[in-house]
C-alpha cells in the first residue's frame, strides 16, 4: 500500500510541476505578446487650420498618441503664447540673419539640427547655444525613424547627442522627428532616451529655396493663423523667412501674443 501511495504522490507532484511550468512559459508569451504590440504603424503629422485665430485640428488621434508618450504639438488655448522652432539640417546662408533679428527683438526660439549642419556650422550652433536658444536634435542623417530598427533608431539620436554634448558641453532633451514621422514604438524609444518630441500646429511650405513663397503672401499666412500655445515651425534655409521675421514678430506682439521658450511651454 506504502509503495501505491508514495507513487500517487510523485505523479501528483510531478503534475503540479508541469502545470507550474506551462503557466510561466504561458506568462512570459504574454509579456512577449504585450511588448510585441506597440504599434510602429508610420504617422505623418499633419494638421488642419481654423479661421480667426482658433487652433487648428491636429487629429485627436494622433495628438493622444503623442502626448500620452510625453510628446508636444500644442500649448494652453487659453494662453497667448507662441513657441517658435526652427528646422535646420543645412546651412543655406540665412541662419546669422535670423539669430540677430531674434536677439534685436528678445526673442528665444528653438533650432533642431542634424549632424551635418553640427558639422558644417559649428560656430552658429555654439552662437545659438551662448545666446539663450534652444538646440533639438534632428537625428544625425533625417531618416524617417519608423522605417529604422530600435538599434539604429538610437545611433541617430544618441551619436548626434553625444556628439553635441563633447563640442558644447550641452545637453539636448528636445527632439523633432525627421520628416514629421514617427509612430507609438519610435516615441517611446526616443522617451526613454530622456528625449521630448515636439511637433508643431503651424507650417507653411517654406523650405524648397528655388520656390520660394512672396513676403507679402506668406507673412499673411504666418499672420492669419497665428493662434494660442501655437508651436510655430519655420525651415532657416528659407529666404522669405528671413525677410519677414522681424515683421511678423513685432506684428504678432502687436496683437498680443508672447513669445516663449519650450522651456516654459504649458
Amino acid at each position: 500500500m506504502s509503495k501505491i501511495k508514495y507513487g500517487v504522490i510523485g505523479v501528483l507532484i510531478l503534475a503540479i510541476f508541469t502545470l507550474s511550468v506551462i503557466s510561466m512559459n504561458t506568462k512570459e508569451k504574454e509579456i512577449l505578446t504585450n511588448a510585441s504590440t506597440v504599434s510602429n504603424q508610420k504617422i505623418g503629422w499633419g494638421i488642419k487650420r481654423n479661421k480667426n485665430h482658433e487652433q487648428p485640428d491636429v487629429g485627436t488621434t494622433n495628438k493622444k498618441i503623442l502626448e500620452e508618450n510625453n510628446g508636444i504639438c500644442l500649448g494652453n488655448k487659453d494662453k497667448k503664447a507662441i513657441y517658435l522652432t526652427f528646422d535646420e539640417g543645412y546651412e543655406a546662408g540665412y541662419t546669422s540673419q535670423i539669430l540677430n533679428t531674434l536677439k534685436e527683438n528678445e526673442v528665444k526660439a528653438t533650432f533642431f539640427i542634424t549632424a551635418h549642419y553640427v558639422n558644417s556650422e559649428p560656430d552658429l550652433v555654439k552662437q545659438m547655444i551662448d545666446e539663450g536658444h534652444i538646440v533639438g536634435n534632428h537625428t544625425v542623417n533625417h531618416k524617417s525613424m519608423p522605417e529604422l530598427t530600435e538599434e539604429k533608431i538610437k545611433k541617430e539620436v544618441m551619436d548626434l547627442h553625444q556628439a553635441i554634448y563633447e563640442k558644447f558641453n550641452y545637453e539636448m532633451k528636445y527632439i523633432r522627428p525627421p520628416k514629421g514621422e514617427f509612430s507609438e514604438n519610435t516615441l517611446q524609444i526616443t522617451n526613454k532616451l530622456g528625449y521630448q518630441t515636439v511637433m508643431w500646429s503651424f507650417a507653411y511650405e517654406d523650405w524648397q529655396e528655388d520656390k520660394q513663397p512672396d513676403k507679402a503672401t506668406a507673412k499673411k499666412k504666418i499672420l492669419d493663423n497665428l493662434h494660442n500655445g501655437e508651436i510655430m515651425l519655420l525651415h532657416g534655409n528659407s529666404k522669405t523667412n528671413t525677410e519677414i521675421l522681424d515683421e511678423i514678430i513685432k506684428e504678432a506682439k502687436n496683437m498680443g501674443y508672447e513669445f516663449k521658450s519650450l522651456e516654459q511651454f504649458e
